[in-house]
């Protein structure tokens, strides 16, 4: 099966703790996301990314009432387990196989490096049954990184994808050696928060801001004067392809050799995704949007985050 060059995330999905409620002042719910579900799987968007902490569980189990009307070996299913919630890598693989209601994870991903030693060996059982046919790490830096695919290359596996927030405004990945680590190494990155939550998709402006009280509201909003120069610049180079400021946005994130990991609300979200997969940016262009994005002076680190670099 041929997997997509993006993946569609789902951390918007479903409300609760950590969902789209409180982190995007939405509440997005199966039956509105059906049609945005069948409008990717048609445009063969294929792949796609939840976690065990998004809503606690309502992600999970909204995407696995979605993916259940296809054909299993159409969809890749890409979840994640959080170390901080006191179970066993076994018991938290258990409740997502139950919520996605399927037998296999296609990619299960430790969330963040609470402590390598610990719960990297945990994946090597889940490998050996099937359970999982692929795993990664997210929010590792190079050393987590490094040390993770040498545990799990004791006994014959190896860190399949790093998932981590890269975007033109927080490169730390790069800069940290993560990414070159990745190219040498066969592995694949997984780019997070590519368009910032929305605030790098040319839809929010200081006269349109972010909506207010929601968490990313608090975070771009103050910030939004400053990204008007990029802003422009991705327009501008968008013009020469017919390409919107958010397809520029995932282009270059293709462009540098990552897979982006989009978040998908509405059918118009995932047919612009299918589109700006086939966005070739030049050298020029990619340094000219890096040039734009330094001169921000923005750092958009996670308050979960450790930097890279």
């Amino acid at each position: 099966m041929k997997e997509s060059k993006i993946a569609l995330g789902t951390w918007s999905w479903g409300s609760g703790a950590v969902g789209g409620d409180q982190v995007f002042g939405n509440h997005l719910e199966k039956d509105s996301l059906k049609p945005v579900f069948d409008a990717a799987m048609q445009a063969g968007l294929n792949v796609w990314d939840t976690a065990t902490v998004y809503g606690m569980g309502a992600s999970e189990s909204i995407l696995g009432e979605l993916a259940k009307a296809y054909p299993r070996h159409e969809v890749v299913l890409s979840t994640k387990f959080t170390p901080q919630m006191g179970q066993t890598v076994e018991e938290m693989i258990k409740n997502s196989l139950r919520l996605l209601q399927t037998d296999y994870i296609d990619m299960y991903w430790i969330h963040n490096p609470a402590d390598v030693e610990r719960w990297t060996p945990g994946l090597i059982p889940l490998l050996q049954s099937g359970k999982v046919k692929r795993v990664g790490v997210s929010n590792h830096n190079l050393a987590e990184l490094k040390r993770a695919n040498e545990i799990l290359g004791k006994a014959g596996f190896q860190v399949s994808a790093v998932q981590n927030h890269f975007s033109l405004l927080y490169r730390s990945s790069e800069r940290g050696g993560v990414l070159d680590y990745c190219k040498e190494n066969g592995i694949q990155f997984w780019a997070y928060m590519v368009l910032e939550q929305g605030a790098l998709s040319g839809k929010y402006n200081t006269q349109n801001p972010l909506p207010a009280g929601s968490d990313r509201g608090e975070k771009y909003n103050k910030v939004l004067p400053q990204l008007e120069a990029l802003i422009n610049g991705m327009k501008v180079i968008g013009e020469k392809y017919g390409a919107s400021v958010s397809q520029i946005g995932v282009a270059w994130a293709i462009a540098k050799d990552t897979q982006p990991i989009i978040g998908a609300t509405k059918p118009k979200h995932v047919m612009e995704a299918a589109e700006a997969a086939k966005i070739a940016l030049t050298d020029k262009e990619v340094a000219e949007l890096e040039q734009l994005a330094e001169a921000t002076g923005v750092d958009t680190r996670g308050s979960w985050e450790h930097p890279m670099d």
